[in-house]
């Protein structure tokens, strides 16, 4: 017979806290709680596995599971004193679900069970406090009927506020016994207008209503929306906890409360938490009444005049102190703790690490670590790479009143404020008239690369979360909400409209790009500090880590940024990014639309001077680490002209007429540029490109070098290469240019020639590629489009579905898809490593900044990640967890 019951109580246990994924948190730790002696209720854990049952069964159960139960039952009735279901001295019992990670919120709890008619005149008895009965019962039969039968919950709200309205009463605690008896009734027919049949009088079948009813919950939208947004997979289940009821709503000498060993906002060592005297749990967190405060301290600092825990009940707030200090190094962990006082005996419901801050959790990682609790390494690993978010961007201010105007996708991390454009040039004028504004558009391309530079935020209507948008955001360390679906953007009025309500050119509005909130007004910010806390973590990660981390940078900007937050490089330099401002992409477009190779390069030597500044400031900050520059790489359509502005301009420039020039655009247009004339390609028909590129790096790599002395070794990276012939012919006028600039200056340059595998024809091939590159760059944003044949900028309107449905766990461009993707990168690296031992790998898509890719990095060996600047704390904390669990 299989086990589906494990019970816990009386100091002993079936269970322990290493049994989480099959008890749940919560089961688990009340287990280990148990087992420690500490004043645990009696219950037992009906485990995960019977969630899993009662999926794939139709809802239905094991048939041994309820035998199982009416022992448990039976045992914690023996443990009590009292019998479930009993007319004299009857036990009521909890119901709550428990999942194996802390989802707060978001599945159901009963509390109060096993009264009804019957039993409830007996705790009255029992207990000597009819009130106290009847108001549980009233109680009861609220929670039960709003989330087990499904009525309304304001209806019990209406019924009970309008008793209380016609007595003059303000709190529930001042309705008395006759009174509640009142409300209950009035409840009672509540629920039988409502459902055709009358409240469930039977104990056993209130019980596997409410296990029904936990069980169900884990696949409510709440539950499966919170589920999607932490990367739990649904196939965990929960577990429900039964347990014996101890009361905090006996009167005076009775209380229930939270609290946290630490605080988890700023992680200072001190008890953080509130009680209610009289009440029982979901009180202190319905908000009804005000809480009071644990300790005197907190409620001094508080300046309330409502006496603290420590002062009203000595007793149970001594050993309150002593279970938590007991507990947290038991754990080694802050913890978040539920406990209830009855009648002066303190209980304990709960334990589980707490959720904190990112600045709380770091200080309680090095704090730990300090005090002996835990290792440097153990430190490391406490801290969630992800989280580090938010010490990196401002943030709104908790306290801040939000004014909701539309909800997108959290796409880029941090809050901004200002005023509502809709074109990159008008973001640019504000820019230069000291204006600060939010772009706004429907999406965005690569020619929108300086508005969204010059803009303090981004919003657009369509996109994903690795949108063109979305991914130029990140890199910038802009905030950035895409995806807002409602979003109605009239460019012709200037106006943008959601949920009825329109905003105008100027309005003022806020985003919240950690959330995906669009705020009406200027909302009130906390600008990011980098605390000693930062630095010292960073320094034990540092330490453990084995990979390298770079960052994506093309800018001068982008680059300090990169080195301020520990850069050991630059993983790729996007050369097409330095391409679009106003007098540059004039002279690209006149080099793409000329029909002639004595055109291309008339327009290429205007370019020159340029690049070669661009790499000489790169190259003078990075100060010889190294540098990874890509040749230019970018579908042509996102340089051709398409306005009749636009083609005027270039033509007056080129000497040509509109009209033919406009047909020489129409030649060049593509079906699809993701897939055409780019990358290698271009550089196969225009070798010229190659040759201007090559030189400007060679040219400012001489002069780094003299002016830093610090030797300048730049990569130089041939994208999009599926054939080894590609790469050997761009590679041949790579090298003939830096021969020519070694003997024009009098300076050989140490160089590498490398590829970005972004094809799975690349990968395939990589032991062949690997005889001309001397370095791999894994393009895993391209590279996870062509291995699924899917756009990432379409992606976004499917993929959701798609984990709905179950069929994903995560979205391939947002976290590696290690199977598929992550198979290719590692045939390539094997392969690789076979032809040319040495070569240097790295990954440098938008995987490079995420934690779980980051791991598949370290698994593969690779030598190096590259991301964005803004997340370089991110994957350096990553990798370094990375290398510290597979040691």
């Amino acid at each position: 017979m299989s086990k589906w019951v494990y019970g816990f109580g009386n100091g002993a246990a079936e269970g322990d806290a290493g049994m989480k994924n099959l008890l749940g948190g919560k089961g688990a730790n009340l287990a280990e709680m148990s087992n420690l002696g500490l004043p645990v209720p009696p219950g037992f854990t009906i485990p995960t596995e019977v969630c899993t049952w009662y999926y794939d069964h139709d809802k239905t159960y094991p048939a041994d599971l309820a035998a199982q139960v009416e022992a448990a039952l039976a045992e914690v009735g023996r443990l009590t004193g009292r019998a479930f279901g009993d007319k004299v001295n009857p036990l009521l019992v909890s119901v709550r679900s428990g999942a194996r990670v802390s989802m707060p919120g978001m599945m159901d709890t009963v509390l109060n069970l096993g009264l009804n008619d019957e039993t409830v005149k007996a705790m009255a008895v029992s207990s000597g406090d009819e009130r106290f009965a009847y108001d549980s019962y009233r109680r009861f039969i609220q929670m039960y009927g709003d989330v087990v039968l499904g009525v309304d919950h304001h209806s019990f709200e209406e019924i009970l506020q309008e008793v209380k309205d016609e007595a003059g009463h303000v709190l529930d605690t001042e309705l008395s016994a006759a009174e509640l008896a009142g409300i209950i009734e009035r409840f009672k027919d509540l629920v039988a207008e409502e459902l055709g049949r009358p409240f469930p009088q039977d104990p056993m079948e209130q019980l596997w209503g409410a296990i029904s009813a936990v069980f169900s919950s884990w696949m409510t939208a709440r539950a499966q929306t919170y589920r999607r947004l932490h990367d739990i997979p649904a196939s965990w289940g929960t577990a429900v906890n039964v347990q014996a009821m101890v009361f905090g709503n006996m009167g005076e000498t009775s209380a229930t409360g939270v609290a946290f060993t630490r605080n988890p906002s700023t992680g200072e060592k001190a008890l953080y938490g509130e009680f209610l005297v009289n009440a029982q749990g979901e009180d202190v967190v319905a908000g009804i009444r005000t809480p009071q405060d644990i300790t005197e301290k907190a409620r001094i600092e508080a300046a309330s005049d409502r006496p603290s825990m420590e002062r009203l009940m000595p007793e149970a707030y001594a050993e309150f102190i002593r279970i938590c200090d007991r507990l947290e190094a038991h754990y080694r962990d802050m913890q978040d703790l539920e406990f209830t006082i009855e009648r002066g005996k303190l209980w304990m419901l709960q334990t589980r690490s707490g959720k904190r801050t990112a600045k709380a959790a770091l200080k309680i990682a090095v704090d730990m670590a300090a005090e002996g609790l835990i290792t440097e390494k153990e430190a490391v690993l406490r801290v969630e790479p992800s989280a580090l978010d938010q010490l990196l961007h401002p943030t709104i201010d908790p306290k801040a009143e939000r004014k909701i105007f539309v909800t997108g996708l959290p796409a880029s991390p941090g809050a901004a404020c200002g005023a509502i454009v809709f074109t990159s040039e008008e973001a640019e004028q504000a820019k230069a008239a000291g204006r600060k504004v939010i772009l706004v558009r429907v999406e965005t391309s690569p020619e929108d690369i300086h508005g969204m530079h010059a803009a303090e935020g981004i919003l657009t209507s369509r996109g994903g979360m690795t949108s063109h948008a979305a991914v130029v955001a990140r890199g910038m360390g802009k905030p950035c909400v895409s995806g807002a679906g409602s979003l109605r953007i009239d460019y012709r009025n200037g106006t943008v409209s959601a949920g009825g309500k329109v905003l105008e050119k100027g309005q003022i509005v806020t985003i919240d790009g950690s959330t995906g909130q669009v705020l009406i007004g200027e909302v009130p910010m906390l600008q990011p500090s980098l605390s000693g806390d930062f630095a010292t973590l960073m320094v034990w990660a540092d330490a453990g880590r084995r990979m390298k981390v770079r960052a994506n940078a093309e800018t001068p900007a982008d680059a300090r940024v990169a080195r301020d937050f520990g850069a050991e490089g630059i993983g790729l330099c996007r050369t097409e990014h330095m391409f679009f401002d106003g007098e540059r992409i004039l002279a690209v477009r006149e080099m793409i639309l000329s029909s002639t190779e004595e055109g291309r390069r008339a327009a290429l030597a205007k370019l020159l001077p340029m690049q070669r500044n661009d790499f000489l400031q790169i190259f003078e900050i990075m100060k010889g680490l190294p540098v990874t520059i890509r040749l230019l790489d970018p579908p042509l359509h996102e340089f051709l002209p398409h306005s009749d502005a636009e083609i005027a301009e270039v033509a007056a420039a080129m000497g040509v007429s509109a009209d033919k020039l406009r047909e020489r655009a129409m030649e060049l247009a593509e079906f699809n540029p993701m897939l055409g004339h780019r990358g290698c390609r271009l550089l196969v028909s225009y070798p010229e490109i190659a040759e201007m590129q090559a030189r400007a790096i060679f040219e400012a790599a001489v002069e780094a070098g003299k002016r830093t002395g610090a030797p300048v070794v730049p990569e130089v990276m041939v994208p999009l290469v599926g054939l080894k012939a590609e790469l050997d012919l761009v590679r041949g006028r790579i090298d003939a240019m830096a021969k020519a600039v070694a003997s024009e200056t009098g300076t050989a340059i140490d160089y590498q020639v490398g590829t970005m595998v972004e094809l799975p024809r690349a990968a395939l091939r990589a032991g062949e590629i690997a005889e001309a590159a001397e370095f791999f760059s894994f393009g895993t944003n391209d590279l996870t489009q062509t291995t699924f044949g899917i756009s990432r900028d379409d992606a976004s309107s499917f993929l959701g579905t798609y984990q709905q449905k179950g069929l994903i766990e995560q979205d391939p461009f947002v976290s590696l898809d290690r199977e598929g993707v992550g198979e290719l990168i590692s045939i390539a690296a094997e392969r690789g490593r076979k032809t040319r031992p040495d070569i240097k790998l790295g990954i440098c898509g938008e995987h490079g900044g995420d934690p779980s890719s980051i791991h598949f990095c370290e698994s593969v060996d690779l030598d190096y990640v590259s991301c964005s600047p803004f997340r370089v704390p991110i994957a350096r904390l990553a990798a370094a967890q990375a290398a510290l669990k597979r040691s």
